[in-house]
């Protein structure tokens, strides 16, 4: 050990040894998540059927009868074989609901599946309509004394009094607050006048 440390310093150990636990560590990463399918291919399509806010389910669109028992192979998710029986890879809950699948990211090759008969989901339109709801302005306090409502901060209640956030300190010395983010619904604060 004596003899490798005079070639080499103890910085340049480190190196070695470090980039040694790099290399390690990405085999490791590399064999476990090599053939794993990490985003199944039709999630990567686009929709291109969206179905009416009123109807969410349409009935089953597949020519195989349900319920079928179904053998997963290679490759396979959940959602691809919902895909294949629904023609609607939202369909995949059902299948994992029916074969008490907790973790849909985990099913084998070889496993047997019950396909249930159960109706087709499609993603709901999403109305493109946004609802306005007016905002309420605050009156502006023009009282020595103001009560405290709820929602109310030092920056709000300064906005409404002077017209300026940045005069919240007046109010919260004026009430000899301890913690001036600290106020209550009820709290009556006396507003500094000039």
């Amino acid at each position: 050990m004596n003899n490798f440390r005079k070639y080499f310093s103890e910085s340049t150990l480190s190196l070695i040894l470090g980039v040694l636990v790099v290399l390690v560590l990405g085999l490791v990463a590399y064999k476990i998540f090599k053939g794993r399918n990490v985003v199944p291919t039709e999630l990567t399509q686009k929709v291109t059927e969206v179905s009416t806010p009123s109807g969410e389910l349409t009935s089953p669109t597949a020519s195989v009868a349900l319920p079928v028992e179904h053998t997963v192979t290679a490759g396979e998710t959940l959602w691809s074989i919902a895909q294949r029986y629904y023609r609607s890879g939202y369909n995949w809950v059902d299948i994992s609901k029916a074969n008490g699948i907790k973790n849909g990211n985990k099913i084998a090759v070889g496993q047997k599946l019950t396909i249930p008969e159960v109706s087709v989901r499609k993603p709901v339109a999403v109305s493109s309509q946004v609802k306005v709801t007016p905002v309420v302005k605050s009156s502006a306090i023009s009282t020595e004394k103001y009560t405290v409502l709820k929602g109310d901060s030092l920056w709000s209640v300064s906005v409404r009094a002077y017209g300026d956030g940045f005069r919240w300190k007046e109010i919260a010395s004026a009430n000899k607050l301890v913690n001036p983010r600290l106020i209550h619904a009820g709290n009556v604060l006396t507003i500094p006048r000039p």
